[in-house]
């Protein structure tokens, strides 16, 4: 019965998993990239990523978008939103850098200690969201900020209206503007991030300290910013993913980022944790599987779907789909 239902919403199921999947790569490019250079698990990363949400809410109130909003001012407010969620993940990111990693990367720490440090500044910034109302009150902010800091530990959604058309019909099923809209803008920003990495001379020198540090600050590539662009990028594309998730699930909170970075990492692993290809194809099979599987097992076996996927593809190639690290990547 369950199989006869995946065969007759196929396509609905694929599409969907399609569109979640890209969201789980464009995360994922964080970090792989991160652990590419540094070898090191950004395990904060999902909070840059929750931090991105927020901002495409607030940056929607910012101009006055709501559910009356259509057409050709819609796409406008998304796109200032998306961009300024990209800034403030971007920023959040680079902080991240600042405060939680290169003071112990100068003094030489071991990987461990930076991991427990990423543990530590994700339930930091979390909490951080969580407690925005308290910190405001606390500062005597709170009539100032309104519903900015209002029901910090509740979901918030978005104030657009979210009733999207359908452009074409594949075997019944009608893919709207917006399954195009996030899958294309996920494909062609990775693509970017890509291209970047791979022909500019900033893009060289990010390959080179993920390759051999030392010899890269010996021909004078300065590490620390390397590092920093690195985690710039995660976060800007991080900042990319959280706009394109508001617009799929429409609601965030101030710990949403957890499950969801737990997801683009087992995709970062699935595809081969420090290839930029591999993430793309990471998160587009994890999506498509956890889909699928959602519809053969039920919903509520979904998140278990994935990350069996995981083991069994790395029990035959613990390497992941592509394996090849970004140190080795061929311009």
């Amino acid at each position: 019965m369950a199989f006869q239902y995946v065969l007759d919403q196929f396509v609905s199921l694929f599409v969907g998993g399609l569109v979640f999947g890209s969201v789980y790569a464009l995360i994922a490019l964080g970090y792989t990239m991160v652990y590419g250079v540094l070898q090191l698990i950004n395990f904060a990363h999902s909070e840059v990523f929750m931090f991105g949400t927020f901002a495409t809410v607030w940056a929607l109130w910012l101009v006055g978008a709501d559910a009356t909003t259509a057409g050709v001012a819609l796409v406008a407010s998304l796109a200032v939103a998306m961009l300024i969620a990209m800034i403030t993940s971007g920023g959040v990111a680079l902080l991240l850098e600042r405060v939680a990693y290169r003071p112990l990367l100068n003094r030489g720490a071991p990987r461990l200690i930076a991991l427990i440090s990423a543990i530590g500044a994700s339930f930091v910034l979390s909490e951080l969201m969580g407690l925005r109302g308290a910190l405001a009150s606390a500062l005597g902010v709170d009539d100032v900020l309104g519903r900015y800091v209002a029901r910090s530990r509740e979901n918030l959604g978005l104030p657009t209206d979210r009733t999207f058309t359908v452009q074409f019909e594949v075997l019944g099923y009608g893919v709207t503007n917006k399954d195009i809209i996030i899958v294309l803008a996920a494909l062609l920003m990775m693509i970017a991030a890509d291209q970047f990495i791979r022909r500019t001379r900033l893009g060289r020198g990010i390959r080179a300290v993920a390759q051999d540090p030392e010899s890269a600050s010996l021909m004078g590539v300065n590490s620390t910013r390397v590092i920093q662009l690195t985690f710039l990028i995660g976060g800007l594309l991080a900042g990319a993913a959280a706009t394109l998730y508001m617009l799929q699930v429409g609601l965030t909170r101030y710990n949403a980022g957890f499950l969801l970075g737990v997801k683009a990492f087992t995709a970062a692993v699935l595809g081969g944790i420090g290839n930029l290809r591999g993430a793309l194809v990471g998160g587009l099979v994890l999506g498509v599987a956890e889909s699928l599987g959602s519809g053969l097992f039920g919903s509520e076996w979904r998140h278990v779907v994935a990350f069996v996927l995981l083991v069994v593809i790395l029990l035959f190639r613990p390497t992941g789909l592509l394996g090849e690290s970004l140190g080795k990547a061929r311009a």
